[in-house]
């Protein structure tokens, strides 16, 4: 028992924040008369908050540092107006289009990087003058107009579903149902081999009936979720996307020597440096890292709205940040993680749905994802305050 109430203390943020999305989703399908896990709300749900969990990969790394980035959403903005004078005025490719926008979003990264890690200016002026800077240059690009339409391959990325929507079986995507099966296939080979690495090198582990729950429980959130896209029109490509980069990011933050060095600078960045960690060219890297995605979501939101309009990315970097805190980050750095980011995008991603669907005015739905966010971050002060204690 006792390594049960250690395992749930040891992991009690990222856990309770799953139990808060799953009560949510049930509470807001009751009270919209069962729209919520409608195959169209779940899908609409995916493509609606892609760009925000994209920036909050990246926030996450800024966050755990100690740091943050106001400009996501104005250089989310500013790419998606760059990208529309190169495909719409000048009838660039796709490709290259999309090449020298992720590039330009890393030169905007490196352009923050440089005065935030090596001349030192706080985070918070910089990426304030930055989001001042690249919204005004969005204005200037676009001359207050909107620019469109961009090409059907483009706009399918953010829009578009896996090829294959016909293949049906009673009604559902096959390629939907089989990716669940076989994604459930691999994570519970790899979860089994975890155990079994950690019990051959004699490292503790939960008790096997909690391996087994967790493994079902996860599972059993994978096949549904693939099973309402299936009734719908199948995986959007976005969906993939994003997948991948969970992945990437997951296995960099907690698999490699730079995801280790980002995490020493944001618990103790000098002591980081006296162990010969460079500080500044991580620092540096974060932000061009930001940048990348960015650029990355900018694109994104241009194609699902088929135009790069002035206003884009407006609050972006809020949910960003929210999304973060909410999954587990820490104001002073040094703690998060992608899994626990992703969790929290898709309660302010579900908060926003659920509150849209029942017509709650928008004065409202502010307020109360407010509260949300203090709560989390109150939730993170008062555990750490406890763990203190004890």
């Amino acid at each position: 028992m006792s390594s049960i109430s250690k395992f749930f203390k040891n992991n009690i943020r990222q856990y309770g924040m799953v139990i808060a999305l799953a009560f949510i989703m049930v509470l807001f399908q009751v009270t919209t008369g069962g729209i919520m896990f409608k195959p169209m709300n779940i899908t609409n749900l995916v493509l609606q908050n892609s760009y925000v969990l994209i920036l909050a990969i990246g926030m996450l790394l800024a966050i755990v540092t100690g740091n943050i980035d106001l400009s996501v959403g104005s250089v989310a903005a500013f790419v998606g107006a760059v990208s529309a004078v190169m495909m719409v005025d000048n009838h660039m490719g796709v490709a290259p289009a999309m090449v020298l926008s992720l590039l330009i979003g890393a030169a905007v990264g490196g352009f923050h990087g440089y005065f935030i890690a090596f001349l030192r200016i706080p985070a918070f002026i910089v990426t304030l003058a930055g989001m001042l800077i690249f919204r005004g240059l969005t204005m200037v690009i676009l001359q207050g107009q909107t620019k469109a339409p961009f090409e059907k391959s483009f706009q399918a990325m953010a829009a578009g579903y896996l090829p294959g929507m016909d293949l049906r079986w009673h009604g559902l995507n096959i390629i939907a149902i089989a990716a669940g099966i076989l994604l459930s296939v691999i994570l519970v080979v790899a979860m089994l081999r975890a155990r079994g690495t950690k019990m051959r090198y004699h490292f503790e582990t939960m008790p096997l009936w909690l391996d087994i729950l967790k493994i079902v429980v996860i599972v059993g959130a994978i096949n549904l979720l693939t099973f309402e896209l299936a009734a719908y029109n199948g995986i959007p490509i976005i969906l993939i996307i994003l997948s991948v980069l969970i992945v990437i990011y997951t296995f960099v933050t907690q698999r490699t020597i730079v995801g280790r060095h980002v995490y020493a600078l944001g618990g103790n960045e000098k002591a980081a440096r006296l162990s010969g960690v460079k500080t500044n060219q991580i620092l540096f890297w974060v932000y061009v890292n930001m940048g990348v995605l960015s650029a990355l979501a900018g694109l994104i939101v241009a194609g699902r709205l088929n135009a790069a309009t002035p206003k884009a990315g407006t609050g972006f970097e809020l949910d960003a940040i929210a999304a973060c805190f909410i999954g587990g980050a820490s104001a002073s750095g040094g703690i998060g993680t992608v899994i626990g980011t992703i969790v929290g995008g898709f309660v302010m991603g579900v908060l926003n749905n659920g509150m849209s669907i029942m017509g709650v005015s928008v004065d409202w739905q502010q307020s109360i994802k407010g509260l949300v966010l203090l709560g989390a971050v109150w939730f993170d002060v008062y555990t750490k305050s406890r763990a203190q204690t004890k």
